[in-house]
């Protein structure tokens, strides 16, 4: 006698060795014996052989139509499988039979709800109808889904990746058909996903899927300003007395944000007075405004060879920029200096100036520069305050005790992108423009600091201790500059921080009530805000000159290249801005000079494969 019965949801066969009422010991067709619970057993029979038992059930239950026998079953109430195969067979069911419907019902859950030992129930129309448009989804999903391997596999780009290529690339979503055809490519073939959309031509520059990465995870809605980038700007008071300066910039070429410009003005006894005057977009831009929101969000300007992304619009950075030929609204730091450059009083105050000239560093720096200096004269149009400004500069740096500054030794690098060519262009740090422009930077938001700390008016400090930079409400010494308290306040149409000390300057110099206390929501928010895109900014910008120092390798055709050893087998290149570690390079000391071979540079990791050929004379 054999039995066929239930386990663990499946339905097996085996011929009864023993039965023990409640139990049977049984023995499978394959010949591995077990015991099982009476209870388990949905049927006893002798024929068919157990050996060709499943093989004519099989059979029977391939022909049944799952769509048919829910028809002709109770809709409405339970029924057993018997019950079922007997109106379908028109007969009491024999064993071959009653497994077959058994091992339908079983396998047509959409259909057919187990209700207990041989029991079920019809689905309820609605639900058999939903059921069956799912598992039609999933039929059509696995077909699309083999189409997108099918043509993966042969690098090509399926049509309806095209849409959705960024979510591949930055945030995926891993439950879509899109990403799973990836990845199962990506497993065949062992490349990234970056790697397999590259040879299937979703990335036709390198540049812009860096470029995209950041804008997705940073500006998901756009760097634009919709309809800010046509709305004026809130008027500026008409009261503000017109100084009676002629006032200078200096800046790089592609500067547009002017925030800073400065004047000289003779005094008697051969003192003078110098003018440090800050572009006032504070005037026009209304804290909690739509205008400032927008500015609150974004932060700073963000900045990378050949773009940028500003903080403000176009039209409030045209408003507000201290263009040249121009009248326009400042913040003012005056100092009267004696003929010894001591600063013998300072004032300041809000007013308008005229912008008699916008100077570039490229053109200006023909003319001032070390050598013009050391021998005495210059010939410029600013000659005699550029002079001033730089003897001024000097006796500063000397008094913050800053003028054995090792960064004066530094090169900085400036990058120009026509196209696609690249020019990197070495600068040393400490030129003459950038002590006068740095050290009267440093003075302006030194001084301010001061005065909004005199005022008890609260403010955004910089402060240093013991190498470590954080910002903060209340004043500290900032040991790497060599002053007592530094406020940021000297580029306010670049970084929101400067914007919101120079709203409380502003009251301060008015005798109002300053827009922002020791415990204003937006202020701490905005100074906890600022630290992390500010880090997140500056990193992005190393990493897109990174991606051009490589760029311009490809360029020039470089192969070998001369570089310094800055520890171990960390390495800093000539000429460019780019630091790589050589796996090959024997142990050096810091500052000795190497060769090395170039190979394998890859734009899309910014990597390169540099190999130690020799070491150089010093």
């Amino acid at each position: 006698m054999n039995v066929f019965y239930e386990e663990a949801g499946t339905f097996k066969i085996g011929t009864i060795l023993a039965d023990n009422t409640t139990s049977l010991q049984i023995e499978a067709v394959h010949g591995k014996r077990s015991k099982i619970k009476a209870s388990s057993v949905l049927f006893r029979f002798d024929k068919p052989p157990l050996t060709e038992f499943m093989g004519h059930v099989q059979k029977i239950t391939d022909e049944l139509d799952p769509d048919f026998l829910w028809e002709c079953c109770a809709q409405e109430t339970e029924f057993t499988s018997d019950t079922l195969a007997a109106d379908y067979f028109g007969h009491s069911p024999s064993p071959v039979e009653s497994a077959a419907t058994l091992l339908l019902l079983q396998n047509a859950p959409m259909y057919f709800y187990k209700k207990g030992h041989g029991r079920y129930k019809a689905a309820p129309p609605d639900a058999l109808k939903a059921a069956l448009a799912g598992q039609e989804k999933k039929r059509l999903q696995a077909a699309q889904q083999a189409r997108y391997v099918e043509q993966l596999n042969q690098f090509i780009l399926p049509e309806e990746f095209q849409s959705c290529i960024s979510g591949l690339l930055y945030k995926p979503d891993k439950n879509s058909l899109e990403w799973k055809a990836l990845e199962a490519v990506c497993t065949d073939k062992k490349l990234t996903a970056v790697r397999l959309l590259e040879k299937c031509g979703a990335i036709p520059s390198s540049h812009d899927y860096h470029f995209n990465q950041f804008i997705w995870e940073y500006f998901p809605e756009g760097t634009g300003f919709g309809e800010l980038e046509s709305q004026s700007v809130d008027d500026v008071p008409l009261d503000l007395a017109v100084a009676n300066v002629a006032a200078f910039s200096i800046d790089d070429a592609s500067t547009t944000e002017i925030d800073d410009a400065f004047s000289v003005t003779p005094l008697p006894l051969g003192s003078f007075r110098i003018g440090i005057h800050i572009a006032a977009p504070a005037l026009g831009i209304i804290p909690e405004s739509t205008l400032d929101k927008t500015a609150s969000s974004r932060l700073s300007t963000v900045y990378l060879p050949g773009k940028k992304i500003t903080m403000l619009p176009d039209a409030v950075i045209n408003h507000f920029t201290l263009a040249e030929s121009k009248l326009c609204p400042v913040l003012s730091l005056y100092l009267d200096v004696s003929d010894d450059f001591t600063v013998t009083a300072t004032e300041s105050r809000l007013e308008k100036i005229n912008i008699v000239a916008n100077l570039r560093n490229n053109a200006l720096e023909q003319h001032f520069n070390e050598t013009a200096l050391n021998k005495g004269d210059f010939t410029h149009t600013f000659s005699k305050e550029l002079s001033l400004l730089w003897k001024f500069a000097c006796k500063m740096e000397i008094q913050r005790g800053k003028t054995n500054d090792s960064n004066s030794d530094k090169v900085d690098y400036s990058f120009e992108i026509n196209g696609d060519h690249v020019t990197i262009s070495e600068r040393r740090r400490g030129s003459p423009i950038d002590k006068v422009v740095s050290e009267l930077m440093i003075y302006v938001n030194t001084e301010w600091g001061k005065q909004l700390t005199d005022a008890g008016i609260i403010g955004i400090f910089r402060s240093q201790t013991n190498g470590k930079v954080k910002m903060g409400i209340s004043p500290a010494p900032h040991q790497g500059l060599g002053v007592s308290q530094y406020a940021w306040s000297s580029s306010p149409m670049r970084r929101y921080v400067d914007l919101i000390n120079q709203r409380q300057l502003i009251a301060m110099l008015r005798n109002e009530a300053p827009p922002y206390h020791k415990d204003s929501n937006s202020l701490l928010i905005a100074m906890r805000d600022f630290e992390t895109a500010y880090g997140i900014y500056g990193e992005f910008q190393r990493a897109m000159e990174r991606y051009w120092c490589l760029r311009w390798l490809l360029q020039e055709k470089i192969q070998t290249v001369n570089a310094q050893v800055i520890k171990e087998n960390l390495v800093k290149l000539d000429h460019i801005p780019f630091v790589a570690r050589v796996p090959s390079l024997p142990e050096m000391a810091p500052g000795a000079y190497v060769k090395l071979k170039l190979s394998g540079i890859d734009l899309l990791e910014r990597t390169l494969h540099a190999e130690f050929l020799q070491k150089l004379d010093a």
